[in-house]
């Protein structure tokens, strides 16, 4: 739903958070399933199992603990770092240049952080790619938060502890609606990213969000446009 106030209502904030994957870039690049493969094997290998009961057991973590590492970690006590090395190392190539969001993310006012529930260095390669780098003030990964990862309430106040956040300040995107729902209670003002992509074979309440999935009172805009939803944001918020 948007915002009563319309833009003019993020007047004050100067704190911009964007989630990584099918947010920051667009969901029809499909990197996801290039990590959704890797996830698989890495679960087949780890647990001897075949791929198709890896796989099902992968999504059953991830619906049930909010990602698949997460699950692997707590069900199995997997340590991290080899999984994370493994999922993320992917082609890049897909993402197509996008110079008006670079020149979007970088017009708006005061400090721009992302925050995933994948790797540092995975969000440092894709915004690097993107050549977003020089943008963002700082990168808030898994491991940041000591693997604990968004909806889980402690992982939204380490990030705000890391990096010094007031969510009263701050604004928050997402391409997942569950993911918004406790930004929302702390005072940062949501958007909801979604795509047209088909995203029917992830867990149901566990899939990014669809052009009708944002009826819901803790998101304040929705956009399929990122890069003019910001631009709309630059336009707004400028002096006159």
């Amino acid at each position: 739903m948007a915002h009563d106030g319309g833009l003019a209502a993020l007047s004050g904030r100067d704190i911009w958070v964007f989630d990584l994957d099918n947010t920051l870039y667009p969901a029809e690049c499909d990197l996801f399933a290039q990590i959704d493969v890797r996830m698989t094997e890495f679960v087949a290998g780890y647990l001897s199992m075949e791929r198709e009961e890896a796989r099902r057991l992968q999504k059953a973590y991830y619906a049930e603990h909010g990602t698949t590492l997460k699950g692997l970690m707590a069900m199995h006590g997997m340590a991290p770092d080899e999984f994370l090395d493994h999922v993320h190392d992917i082609d890049l190539s897909p993402i197509p240049s996008m110079p008006e969001l670079c020149a979007a993310v970088a017009a708006l006012p005061g400090r721009k952080l992302v925050y995933t529930n994948g790797s540092r260095e995975h969000a440092r390669r894709v915004t690097d790619y993107m050549k977003l780098g020089g943008s963002f003030d700082g990168l808030f990964g898994i491991e940041d938060s000591d693997f604990v990862p968004k909806p889980t309430q402690a992982a939204y106040d380490a990030f705000c502890r890391h990096h010094g956040v007031d969510p009263a300040r701050a604004v928050f995107f997402e391409d997942m609606a569950r993911n918004l729902k406790p930004a929302h209670a702390m005072g940062f003002a949501t958007v909801l990213v979604h795509s047209a992509k088909d995203w029917s074979h992830e867990p149901d309440g566990a899939r990014p969000a669809g052009p009708d999935d944002a009826d819901a009172a803790h998101i304040d805009y929705v956009t399929g446009n990122l890069t003019g939803f910001l631009e709309g944001v630059i336009e707004t918020l400028s002096p006159r």
